[in-house]
Formats: structure tokens, sequence, C-alpha cells
């Protein structure tokens, strides 16, 4: 099973995925803090309101997430990764850096080295806190895939990473949400394309920390709530390790894709100054 965000003739729903359609959920309109994964099992679906996914516009998969926990250096084929530390690297982003599977990533004036980082990405489905690995997937709703867009020169401008993730309408999230029931992420390819070419490539076996032991991490020290989004970091090839560097410029095209979640593609568009 699988959902989506999505705006139809002006108006905004919760879909279950078909196929190449989506069955709107009773009174439901995005995935947020009061759509746990059991209240979603339970409302009702609205067959002969199906739609065509080609007629909707796709929305971000949890465009009203409370918290956006992201993870750094967390691919053991990722030069600099933390493959030795006992504590992940953590870092949030804001709802606002979200945006839609197919919208445009604003590339800001004030930054000359904005980068690309194919992730996945976990929505949480039940609240919790100080969660047992063990029990950490029973609070997944599912998986989708994103793009952790990063401010390179902001970014180093200090020890903390703050200032180069929170940039407004940069991190694309979707296209849909799959649960963990129907994708086997164990060994799941991901790879990000630039232009037509492969930049990064490679698959979920090589995360340091699994996705429960970075669930259990998180709630040691704080409440995951439904809508919640964990990114779970990025392997090599991001533009800044490369010789020569490169970085995003207007019009490029960048995708990203994780196997049996799915799919997002993005142009980079600059911002007036």
């Amino acid at each position: 099973m699988a959902y989506a965000n999505y705006r139809y003739k002006g108006r905004n729903f919760i879909g279950e995925v078909h196929g190449e359609h989506l069955i709107p959920l009773a009174g439901l309109t995005d995935i947020g803090p009061e759509t746990s994964a059991d209240f979603l099992a339970s409302v009702a679906r609205l067959t002969e309101a199906r739609v065509s996914v080609s007629d909707v516009t796709l929305r971000a998969a949890s465009p009203r997430a409370g918290k956006i926990l992201c993870v750094g250096l967390n691919y053991k084929d990722n030069p600099g990764d933390a493959s030795t530390a006992a504590f992940p690297v953590l870092f949030p982003k804001y709802t606002s850096t979200i945006i839609g599977p197919a919208d445009d990533i604003v590339l800001p004036p004030e930054s000359t080295q904005v980068d690309f980082e194919g992730e996945l990405a976990v929505i949480i489905g039940k609240a919790g806190r100080r969660i047992a690995a063990k029990d950490a997937m029973d609070h997944v709703l599912g998986y989708c895939v994103s793009n952790d867009v990063t401010m390179r020169d902001f970014q180093n401008k200090s020890h903390q990473w703050l200032q180069g993730k929170i940039w407004d309408n940069t991190t694309p999230i979707g296209p849909f949400i799959v649960t963990a029931a129907e994708a086997d992420i164990t060994k799941a390819g991901i790879s990000t394309t630039l232009n037509g070419e492969v930049v990064q490539k490679s698959d979920l076996s090589h995360l340091i920390f699994s996705i429960p032991t970075l669930i259990a991490t998180i709630t040691e020290f704080t409440t995951l709530e439904p809508g919640d989004i964990i990114l779970t970091g990025t392997p090599s090839g991001v533009g800044y390790r490369r010789d020569p560097q490169l970085f995003l410029k207007d019009g490029d095209t960048i995708t990203v894709t994780v196997e049996g979640v799915g799919s997002i593609t993005n142009t980079v568009r600059a911002e007036a100054a």
C-alpha cells in the first residue's frame, strides 16, 4: 500500500495509490500529526472519486511535519563517514524547506555552492518516546524519496550545519509514501542522476545507522509524532567532494530514485536577487 498527498481541482487530498490511480480518503487533506497509520487504515475510501495520477499535482509527502530530523555521514561508502562513531550526526530541517516531488528547487542568490544529496526518507506513523530498536518499525508509516539540498558555502561557515540546510523551498520529498510492509529496502538501490549522468549510486545495506537504530536514538531525547520525517543520509558522489566540484545551476534537472520506493525529478531554478 502507498499514500499520496495531492491537489485536484483546487482541493487537497490524501489518496491511496492503486497503480496509476488515486482513491481519496474521506475527509482528509494531507499527512500530518493527526493522521496516524492506524487512522489512515480506518478511513473510508471514496472509490467513486478515483482519479488518475496524471491528472493531479502531487504534493510533498508530509507537508505539515512537526519535526524533520536528518542524518549526516551515514553511508559506509561516503568519504568522511562516521563508521566508527557510536552516535549518529543529527540536524534539523524546517517545514518551510519542503517542496513537492516535481516542484522546482530554488537556487538562492546568496549561495554559489548548492549541492545534491539523494536520500531515503522515513515517515512516522505512530507516536512514541524512548522506542526500543526492536519495536521501531511499528512506528513507521512508510518510505519516500528526498533530496537533502545543501548550501555548502553556508554549511561550512561554522562547525554547525544548520545554516546550510534550512533554506526555503529546497527539499523535495515524495512521490508516494510506500508502507514498510510493501517495500523491502534491506538492499534497495539508491541513485541520483544530474542532467542524465549518474552522480550517486549505492544501496541501503550500506547505512551505518539503521532505521530502527535512528528511531531509537532520536526518541531518547524527543517524541516522534505521525508525519514526522527522518532523512537517513546520502551516499558518496555529492558535488562538494568531487574533483572538480560539481554544484547545481539554473536549468539543471536532477532525479533521485530509491528501488521499490519511487523517484522524484526536479528542475533547478535561480531565485531573483
